[in-house]
């Protein structure tokens, strides 16, 4: 083969090549365009799928939470204090003043985390429900709680009504913590109480709904004092409630 009819050959052979490559080149780059094109969608119908969920949520929770508090046979339930109602009264920080013949207990109430709690406990205030009754209960040694809001002050009395736990998720019972008391049964909160005042072991299973902000001295003399049985039983300290208001009402 003549020298001029090679270089010829070796020129067509490069430029098929270059075609190839630019043919391979076009080729992934429209698998690429494919792809994102598609990785886009996805994203969009992601997006659209978690905003018409969050938008069915706004709709469902415009109103407001809704708690549901069921009738309950429960001793020393006073007649005539019904239910609280459906829709929570308080959304935020709820300011609070318990009366003992021990001492004032100043409380915040959290009305935004415990919506239905709150509800509750400050319709039964509003009721008089606590009043004059007696704390029945005083731990120590690792759960260093006192316990109220009993009508029978026999650990057994409640409203007439149960609802479910609120705020557990986590939940830590340090040094001035307000918590919701219950039994074993699901759902049983009704008007039982208890104030920590040290840090307590407990479990995270009782609802949180609010915070001593003045008084814990209160408490600390009130536990000083002890229990009867020791450890775990009725303070040797009588603690009475007054009265219990809710600021603004």
């Amino acid at each position: 083969m003549a020298a001029k009819d090679r270089k010829k050959q070796l020129a067509r052979q490069r430029y098929e090549r270059q075609r190839q490559r630019q043919a391979q080149e076009a080729a992934r780059a429209r698998r690429l365009k494919i792809i994102t094109a598609a990785a886009v969608v996805a994203v969009i119908v992601v997006g659209g799928a978690a905003f018409m969920v969050l938008t069915k949520d706004d709709k469902s929770t415009a109103a407001g939470p809704q708690c549901t508090y069921k009738a309950a046979q429960q001793d020393g339930a006073p007649k005539g204090v019904g239910t609280p109602p459906g829709k929570p009264a308080y959304t935020d920080v709820v300011q609070t003043t318990m009366k003992t013949n021990q001492g004032d207990v100043e409380v915040q109430l959290y009305g935004g985390k415990a919506p239905c709690t709150v509800n509750s406990f400050a319709y039964l205030a509003q009721k008089n429900f606590f009043d004059k009754t007696s704390c029945h209960r005083m731990t120590s040694g690792g759960l260093n709680v006192l316990q109220c809001g009993d009508p029978t002050a026999k650990g057994t009395g409640g409203p007439g009504y149960q609802f479910a736990n609120e705020n557990t998720n986590g939940a830590m019972y340090t040094e001035g913590t307000l918590a919701m008391a219950h039994s074993s049964l699901p759902d049983s909160n009704g008007s039982q109480f208890f104030m920590v005042y040290k840090d307590s072991q407990l479990p995270p299973d009782y609802t949180v709904f609010g915070k001593i902000t003045k008084g814990l001295d209160v408490l600390k003399k009130i536990a000083a004092a002890g229990s009867d049985p020791k450890g775990d039983g009725k303070p040797k300290k009588k603690v009475e409630i007054q009265d219990v208001t809710i600021a603004g009402k």
